[in-house]
């Protein structure tokens, strides 16, 4: 059987506490990504310094109405057992969120791209995309020309980390020529493969698209 989604309202609430084997412990905080536009409704997800400007990325099937719509990061503050509160505290993103409406999401689906078939799917396994340079976004399938390709240090998407000191995010980078824009965000331990879930209401439309980074362990797992 395919991977199954977990709690993640839990996730998103800020104040949520977990703890690891090791005894540390983290702490979710969520952040603000600011409004992501979907001009066609058709969503991408991917690493965008590996894909963003080449166009082969696919767009998930499931699209939404065109519009604007909040992306959040719901990240985690991580300490070691008597570690002293820092200034410059240990973040990571345990996993991004594009909101599409403020409803209890009643059902999961995982997200999958044209071809991807779930039936095909052994225990535990999952369609995502690999990261292979410790980011990931979230951005319109129209959008993707309006970015040069991303690998280097150089452009937009770049400027939006390095001018931040390299905190996890969300960043929000605007396209000036088009106003096609993107929201992007470390991704959890860094480089992997990482599944993006659908959520629905009870009556099927859709809530949200959730990408888990793997940072925080599920709450039922939790020996605290």
């Amino acid at each position: 059987m395919p991977m199954t989604a977990r709690d993640y309202a839990w996730l998103f609430t800020p104040g949520s506490t977990f703890t690891y084997e090791s005894g540390d412990t983290g702490v979710i905080h969520v952040a603000d990504g600011g409004e992501l536009w979907l001009p066609t409704g058709h969503v991408v997800a991917c690493d965008p310094f590996v894909c963003l400007g080449r166009g082969d990325n696919e767009p998930f099937t499931v699209a939404v109405e065109p519009g604007r719509y909040r992306v959040e990061a719901a990240v985690a503050t991580l300490t070691r057992p008597g570690e002293a509160p820092s200034g410059d505290p240990h973040l990571r993103v345990a996993a991004a969120r594009l909101v599409i409406r403020d409803a209890p999401t009643a059902t999961w689906e995982l997200a999958v791209q044209p071809g991807q078939d779930l039936a095909e799917l052994g225990d535990d396994e999952f369609y995502g995309y690999g990261v292979d340079a410790g980011t990931g976004a979230f951005y319109d399938a129209a959008a993707d020309a309006s970015f040069p390709e991303c690998e280097g240090d150089e452009g937009p998407l770049w400027d939006a980390f390095e001018n931040s000191a390299w905190a996890p995010g969300p960043h929000l980078v605007t396209a000036p020529d088009t106003g096609h824009n993107l929201v992007a965000f470390s991704s959890g331990w860094g480089d992997g493969a990482y599944p993006t879930w659908i959520g629905r209401t009870a009556s099927g439309e859709v809530t949200c698209f959730v990408t888990d980074f793997f940072v925080a362990p599920d709450p039922s797992d939790d020996p605290a």
